[in-house]
């Protein structure tokens, strides 16, 4: 027996058959059988009624789970407990959006380590799907993402912010009609691949909105001086965080029904650094609240 096998049980429980359980702890659905089997054997107990299409967990199995929940936590806590504040030391791994990191990912990290001074803290780039996949695979402790249409079982997800779509555009332009400003001028596209671009592109869809696209890129600051200098318009994030050198540009609304994107911050439920997680997210919401990055020239 071991806490791999207990922590496959609970997968089971948890998604209800062997298939979901494999996708969910990335095995085979032949491995997740195999090991029910050797901890039935191990203890000499049926924790699945097999009679049935789809395995089902006996009353004894209902029980040995929920002690199993029990071990498994008590692993998990098991050097936080004993290191105490030291557990709040090391190296944490967070993947970032582009789009924040001039304004929300430097502020909180600033913040956090003021709290925590002997952690460090290991900034990942990436865009929602491919930062999300690694915290599947546990490469990343945490991420902070545009929330996705769906979310795995096994991702913890908690809001930070919500960043309504606005217009950019160079600083001489006279109109303040987005609509207007979009179809008789360049468009520079958001990248697609980026869950922002995929709203951008369903919100062109439900206005029957055509555009004359010149270039994609997926970085703030690229776009930005892009528009300030005057080679088309474009619709990106309302950065909940400002930079401290924001690009002199025009920001035009999009109107009532504009499209946002939720910033949210996940990691995987079963990671076991939970105090830091959470004091991670208090820290993102504080820079939130302060909503603008400050350089001090003193340095």
């Amino acid at each position: 027996m071991s806490i791999r096998m207990l922590r496959t049980l609970i997968a089971v429980e948890k998604n209800r058959t062997f298939s979901a359980a494999a996708e969910d702890i990335h095995v085979t659905h032949a491995a997740v059988s195999q090991q029910m089997r050797t901890l039935e054997a191990a203890f000499d107990v049926i924790l699945f009624d097999r009679t049935k299409r789809t395995p089902e967990l006996t009353p004894i199995g209902r029980a040995f789970v929920a002690k199993a929940k029990d071990v498994v936590g008590a692993y998990d806590d098991m050097v936080p407990s004993i290191l105490g504040d030291k557990g709040l030391r090391g190296e944490i791994s967070l993947g970032a959006l582009p789009t924040t990191l001039t304004g929300l990912m430097p502020l909180t990290i600033n913040l956090l380590k003021r709290k925590l001074d002997h952690l460090h803290v290991r900034v990942n780039p990436g865009l929602t799907l491919p930062l999300l996949a690694e915290i599947e695979r546990g490469r990343l402790d945490a991420a902070v993402i545009s929330e996705p249409p769906s979310l795995p079982a096994q991702i913890t997800a908690k809001f930070l912010a919500e960043e309504p779509l606005e217009l950019l555009a160079a600083p001489q332009t006279t109109s303040d009609d987005p609509l207007k400003l979009m179809t008789e001028n360049p468009f520079i596209r958001f990248n697609r691949s980026a869950v922002v671009g995929q709203l951008i592109e369903n919100w062109f869809q439900s206005m029957n909105l055509r555009v004359d696209e010149t270039m994609e890129l997926e970085s703030l600051e690229a776009i930005s001086s892009m528009v300030a200098a005057n080679l088309g318009v474009s619709i990106v994030p309302r950065t909940c965080v400002k930079s401290p050198n924001p690009v002199p540009i025009k920001r035009i609304s999009l109107g009532a029904d504009a499209p946002s994107r939720k910033l949210v911050l996940i990691y995987r439920s079963d990671n076991p650094r939970t105090r830091i997680l959470e004091i991670l997210h208090t820290t993102l919401l504080e820079a939130v609240t302060i909503g603008r990055l400050q350089i001090d020239p003193s340095g």
